[in-house]
């Protein structure tokens, strides 16, 4: 186990995932740049009676952007402030490289937990 916590924590999972489930974990991260939280919530809907391990990397990516949205609608009420622009621009480096972070844990099939994350959906 990674036990960095600035970026996050990887353990290896108990069944060894296939290639699919390695894709579809991948997907469920990368796909938030352009696709938000749209993507993780898709996958986790189709694919998580089939594979634990998707349905976590899924469900982990969902959160993290539901976490990232409440960090952006501070921001958005602090832009009055000025500051929130800071915010902003911090919240979009952090949550880029996070993703990239979490695309290739998924890649490697490690289970990847991101280092800040409501965990809402469970």
């Amino acid at each position: 186990m990674d036990t960095n916590e600035l970026i996050g924590n990887d353990s290896l999972p108990t069944i060894v995932p296939t290639s699919d489930e390695k894709t579809m974990a991948l997907l469920s991260h990368i796909l938030t740049i352009v696709a938000w939280f749209i993507a993780p919530l898709i996958i986790y809907l189709l694919r998580k009676d089939e594979s634990t391990f998707v349905a976590e990397h899924a469900k982990e990516s969902l959160n993290f952007q539901i976490t990232m949205l409440v960090f952006y609608v501070i921001s958005g009420i602090l832009v009055l402030l000025l500051i929130g622009l800071l915010f902003i621009w911090i919240l979009s480096i952090v949550n880029l490289i996070l993703v990239v972070v979490a695309t290739i844990k998924a890649g490697e099939g490690k289970l990847y937990k991101y280092p800040i994350n409501f965990r809402l959906i469970k």
